[in-house]
């Protein structure tokens, strides 16, 4: 896809990968609206890359449906749409507070699908448009006192593929990026669960775990829009991990070749 000029949506932009995405897609070229609950912070990014600022809370079902309605109004049609906010789970599950539970799988799972759900028709009636997913090492892989973190990451790879299926004859594309240790706010709060030490230390023990920054990531990202592709993986020492998670869902797509979907026009209405 042609980033100059087009119209990019970045959920959770207000610091850590959301504000890198935003930064390298302005860099390269693209209008920018960020969408975050921290206000401040996120107007005054909009501000230094010239985007608009939407505040929402993704935990509210409301707020989420009217999201895409609302930018589109204000800032003009999406062409591309990173649904990147998201909240860790870092506590063994028995100790887990429910609804700390209930709001990540609302954040990380259901506020991506539905936000998809609302920019598809759009884009199918313009015939341009890309989806991009910030998943996870944890959604291939499970890990203690991440159970729920890595079950919406999971879904999300798996919403993905499914979805990637239903629009292979059409002009809009999907990238799902998969990261492992990102040096963020998330990761620092995983870090700092000395429950999580004797498994940080064997993984690190391995080099399994090398910690990226988000700039590395949001810029293999926007490569990875400009050009199509279906996947940003980080670390790449991990790219076995991700391919035999990756295995079953290509052995679906050969399987189901040449056979007919509904027409998205019809999927649409």
């Amino acid at each position: 896809m042609e980033l100059r000029g087009s119209h990019v949506l970045v959920t959770g932009a207000s610091r850590g990968i959301g504000e890198a995405m935003a930064r390298r897609f302005a860099a390269a070229g693209a209008r920018v609206s960020l969408a975050a609950r921290t206000l401040p912070a996120l107007a005054a990014l909009a501000g230094e890359l010239r985007g608009a600022a939407f505040d929402v809370d993704l935990l509210d079902p409301a707020a989420v449906d009217g999201l895409i309605a609302r930018v589109e109004r204000d800032a003009g049609p999406i062409d591309v749409l990173v649904n990147n906010a998201g909240v860790e789970t870092k506590q063994w599950l028995h100790l887990d507070d429910p609804q700390h539970l209930r709001d990540a799988i609302a954040l990380n799972l259901e506020a991506p699908v539905m936000l998809t759900r609302a920019v598809l028709p759009g884009m199918l009636a313009r015939g341009r448009g890309s989806l991009v997913f910030t998943s996870s090492l944890a959604g291939t892989a499970g890990f203690p006192g991440l159970a729920v973190y890595a079950a919406t990451k999971a879904g999300i790879n798996n919403f993905v593929a499914s979805v990637r299926l239903e629009l292979r004859d059409t002009p809009v594309h999907l990238t799902l990026v998969a990261a492992g240790p990102v040096d963020t706010r998330m990761w620092d709060a995983l870090e700092d669960q000395t429950d999580f030490d004797p498994m940080l230390r064997r993984l690190n023990l391995l080099h399994l775990i090398p910690k990226k920054s988000p700039d590395l990531l949001a810029r293999r990202t926007v490569s990875a829009v400009q050009h199509d592709r279906r996947h940003v993986r980080v670390p790449r020492r991990q790219s076995l991990t991700y391919w035999l998670g990756e295995s079953p869902r290509r052995i679906t797509e050969l399987a189901l070749t040449k056979v007919p979907f509904v027409p998205p026009a019809r999927s649409a209405e």
